[in-house]
C-alpha cells in the first residue's frame, strides 16, 4: 500500500510529536489528570494510522480530544505515503485545551502543506469546544443527520480517561441520546461510533477495562451492536504505552467497521509501542463474545493456550445458581463506618476482616499491631453490616500489581474466630449459600478453584485492571459441588503452594 516516504511525510509527525512534548511540559500536572489527558506518542500514533483501510476518495476523518494533532498528523503521514491516496481530506478536530489550540492549529497547516505535496486537497478544521457536549447537542437536535451517510468515515481516538459522575452536565447529555457510561473514555467512543458514516472506521486506543463489568455494558452493546471488530492489539506490559506520562494501565487498540459483517477479529499483541508483535492469531467473532452471553463480556486469547484454557472453563458444568451460590460485596466501608470501627476485639465487638488478614490461603484474625482495625462495634446501629459467623469464602476486590494473581481467594473458618457475627470489609467480595455460610469443605474447594493459575489466565482474557467485581465472579464457570467437596477434602489447614494448588485442581476438576 506504500510507494515510499518523502521527507516531509516522515518528519510531519516527529516534528508534532517533539511540539506536543513541549506543550505538554507546561501543562499543570494535577489538571492534565483531572481532564485525562494523555499524550499519544508516535509509535502508537503511527500504528493506529496504519490499520486504517479505507479506499474512498473523499475521507472525512474525526480526531476527538485532538491535543496538539499527533493522531491527524500520524493519519496524514499515513495516506500520502499510501499508492491509492485520497483526492480529499477532510479533518474535524475537537480539542477544548486552550493551552494545546494553538499548537492544533499550526498542526492542521502542517497536514495541509504535506497533503498538498502529495496531490491530496486538505481541509482541517479545529472544533475550540467539548467534544461529548458538541456531540451530544449534534445527535439529539439533529445536526448531525443520523442516517448513514453523511458521517465521518474515519475516526482516529486517544480519548481523555477520567470517570463521569452521575449528576455531571456531561452525563445528562449522552442520557438524551441514549448513551450510559460512566467514563469518558468509552463517551467518546459511543459517540464517534454514532457519528460514523455507514463502512465507516474508528481505531482508538483505551483501556481495557471495557471489556467486562457492569458500567461498561451498555457500552459494549452500543459497540457490539453496531460495529464488527476487525482488529485488537494488546500490550503485554502497563507501563509501556503512556510510559513518558508515567501512567500505568493497561491498554488496548482497537480497530472496528462500522455496519460491517462480523468476520474472524485478528488478536495480537507486543509488550510496548514500536515493540515486534509477540503474537498474532485470527479468531472466529463467536470467540471473543460467546453467543447468548447477555453480559456480552469481551475475550481476548492471546494464542493458542488461552484459547484452549477458555474452552476448559467453558466445558464446567455448572454457574454460581446452579450450585445454589451467590457472591456479595463487603458491606463494611470503614470511613463510613469510622465511628464504630475498633483497633482490637472486645466483648461488645464483631470481628472485621480485611484483605490484610489473609494468610496462606485463610484468614487469620485478629492481626495485633497491624494498620487496619480488627473489629466493629456490634451494635443495633451497625446490624445491617454484620452477617451471622459462618464459613465463607473471600475474594479480594483490588490486587496489587505484587501479587502473582489477579482472583486471590482465602477461606474463613468461623472455628478460628468465637463471635455470633462477622463483618466483612468493602474491599472484598464473600461467596455464600444464598445468605448463609458455606459447609467448610466446599469453602476449601472453592478457594483452592478460584486460586488456580488456570483461572487466573482466563479472568485476564477478559479484565484488563487489577479490580475483581462481584459480577465478574458470577460469570465465571464452576465444577460441580461433589469436584469441589473432593478438592476441598485434600487441604488440611494451610493452602498449598501454587504447583501443587494447579496439580489438585487437575486431578478434581480439569482433568475429565
Amino acid at each position: 500500500m506504500r510507494d515510499g516516504e518523502g521527507a516531509s511525510t516522515v518528519a510531519l509527525l516527529d516534528r508534532v510529536d517533539a511540539a506536543g512534548r513541549a506543550a505538554s511540559s507546561i501543562l499543570d500536572p494535577a489538571r492534565r489528570r483531572a481532564m485525562g489527558q494523555f499524550m499519544t506518542p508516535a509509535p502508537v500514533a503511527r500504528f493506529m494510522a496504519s490499520l486504517f483501510r479505507t479506499p474512498r476518495k473523499t475521507v472525512r476523518l474525526l480526531d476527538a480530544g485532538a491535543g496538539v494533532g499527533s493522531l491527524s498528523a500520524a493519519f496524514v503521514e499515513e495516506v500520502c505515503a499510501r499508492t491509492r491516496r485520497p483526492s480529499r481530506l477532510v479533518i474535524t478536530a475537537y480539542e477544548m485545551d486552550p493551552i494545546l489550540l494553538p499548537r492544533l492549529r499550526s498542526t492542521m497547516e502542517e497536514c495541509r502543506a504535506a497533503c498538498e505535496a502529495a496531490g491530496i486537497e486538505f481541509h482541517g478544521e479545529v472544533q475550540a469546544e467539548d467534544f461529548v457536549e458538541a456531540a451530544s447537542e449534534g445527535l439529539a437536535g439533529g445536526l448531525f443527520a443520523a442516517a448513514r451517510p453523511p458521517g465521518f468515515d474515519c475516526a482516529i481516538l486517544n480519548p481523555p480517561y477520567r470517570k463521569v459522575h452521575t449528576g455531571s452536565r456531561e452525563r445528562a447529555a449522552l442520557r438524551r441520546i441514549g448513551v450510559e457510561t460512566s467514563n469518558l473514555y468509552s463517551a467518546f467512543l459511543a459517540l464517534a461510533v454514532k457519528l460514523l458514516a455507514d463502512k465507516g472506521e474508528l481505531v482508538a486506543i483505551t483501556p481495557r477495562s471495557f471489556c467486562n463489568g457492569p458500567y461498561f455494558q451498555p457500552f459494549r452493546r452500543l459497540l457490539l451492536e453496531t460495529t464488527s471488530l476487525r482488529r485488537v492489539h494488546i500490550f503485554e506490559r502497563r507501563d509501556e504505552a503512556f510510559a513518558v506520562d508515567d501512567v500505568l494501565q493497561e491498554n488496548l487498540i482497537m480497530h472496528v467497521v462500522c455496519g460491517a459483517p462480523r468476520t474472524r477479529v485478528l488478536l495480537t499483541a507486543s509488550a510496548g509501542p514500536g515493540q515486534p508483535i509477540s503474537t498474532s492469531r485470527q479468531v472466529e467473532a463467536c470467540r471473543i463474545v460467546s453467543p447468548g452471553d447477555p453480559a456480552l463480556v469481551i475475550h481476548l486469547a492471546q494464542d493458542d493456550e488461552d484459547d484452549a484454557i477458555a474452552r476448559r472453563i467453558a466445558s464446567l458444568p455448572c454457574t454460581l445458581r446452579d450450585l445454589g451460590l451467590d457472591v456479595s460485596t463487603g458491606r463494611v466501608v470503614d470511613f463510613r463506618a469510622r465511628e464504630y470501627l475498633r483497633r482490637e476485639p472486645d466483648l461488645d465487638t464483631a470481628p472485621l476482616i480485611y484483605p490484610a488478614h489473609f494468610e496462606a490461603g485463610f484468614v487469620a484474625w485478629p492481626r495485633p499491631g497491624g494498620r487496619k482495625p480488627n473489629a466493629l462495634l456490634d451494635a443495633p446501629c451497625t446490624a445491617d453490616l454484620l452477617i451471622p459467623n459462618a464459613a465463607h469464602v473471600l475474594v479480594k476486590r483490588f490486587s496489587s500489581k505484587e501479587e502473582r494473581r489477579r482472583i486471590v481467594a482465602a477461606v474463613y473458618d468461623p472455628a478460628q474466630v468465637a463471635a455470633p457475627r462477622v463483618g466483612f470489609e468493602n474491599h472484598l467480595n464473600y461467596f455464600h449459600a444464598r445468605g448463609d455460610g458455606l459447609d467448610l469443605g466446599l469453602a476449601k474447594g472453592l478457594a483452592v478453584f478460584l486460586n488456580t493459575t488456570t483461572i487466573d489466565r482466563f479472568f485476564r482474557q477478559f479484565s484488563g485492571h487489577t479490580q475483581v467485581n462481584a459480577a465478574d465472579l458470577r460469570s465465571l464457570r464452576y465444577p460441580a459441588r461433589e469436584a469441589l467437596e473432593a478438592l476441598g477434602a485434600r487441604i488440611a489447614g494451610r493452602m498449598p503452594d501454587q504447583e501443587e494448588t494447579d496439580r489438585l485442581a487437575h486431578d478434581e476438576v480439569f482433568s475429565g
